[in-house]
């Protein structure tokens, strides 16, 4: 594996991984975006959904919880967060599917999915690597299947332009706060990009987006 592509814990280190959920809820008030995801979705009873990048879970039950009738599938580089996922799964008592793999080399075959979502995950990757994990989107997803995202986008206001500043200085985010994803999504050959919600918190702008294979 290329040094560029070796997988970076969510927050850093792996020592710092038992902070993630805690984080992500108090500071991040994760489920305010992450449900609003799920329901942009549109999600269908027999649909194969992939959560893309997973880390422990949270997204990819919130899905399963809302479509019993899917087959979910939760994907993520580090083994030690797939473990909390299937401990959180178990004890939510959903029956979800966990693979570990990378975004950017996804272990699927083509059209595998009718549904793809990810929350928080590209702002971790780096330009490069960005637009390879769209390809790899683009290839799984089935005609007429969906790409729906949650992740730090274009600050909407001072506040966030302030906090954008601070988060933009790491080359993996550039594109994010620049507003750059949409049309990373159109070059992967997705169609009828659009960012449909914002919400503000306080490490930046959270944008949702949603994509279509045609």
């Amino acid at each position: 594996m290329d040094k560029n592509d070796r997988y970076i814990p969510a927050l850093g280190h792996e020592r710092l991984t038992p902070l993630y959920d805690p984080l992500l809820r108090w500071i991040i008030r994760e489920s305010r975006f992450k449900t609003r995801l799920v329901e942009q979705a549109h999600v269908e009873a027999g649909q194969r959904v992939l959560d893309l990048g997973c880390g422990t879970g949270t997204l990819t039950i919130l899905v399963k919880q809302a479509h019993p009738e899917a087959e979910v599938i939760g994907l993520d580089g580090d083994r030690a967060v797939l473990e909390i996922a299937r401990a959180k799964a178990a004890k939510a008592d959903v029956a979800v599917s966990w693979t570990p793999g990378m975004a950017f080399q996804l272990p699927y075959a083509d059209n595998s999915f009718d549904r793809i979502l990810s929350g928080l995950v590209f702002h971790h990757l780096t330009t490069e690597n960005k637009r390879r994990t769209f390809r790899e989107i683009f290839r799984v997803l089935r005609p007429g299947g969906e790409l729906h995202v949650a992740d730090f986008g274009r600050p909407h206001n001072a506040g966030a332009y302030f906090i954008s500043l601070l988060v933009g200085r790491f080359e993996e985010a550039t594109a994010n706060v620049r507003g750059l994803l949409p049309e990373m999504f159109r070059e992967a050959g997705l169609s009828r990009v659009a960012e449909t919600d914002r919400f503000m918190t306080v490490v930046g702008t959270i944008s949702l987006y949603e994509a279509r294979r045609s």
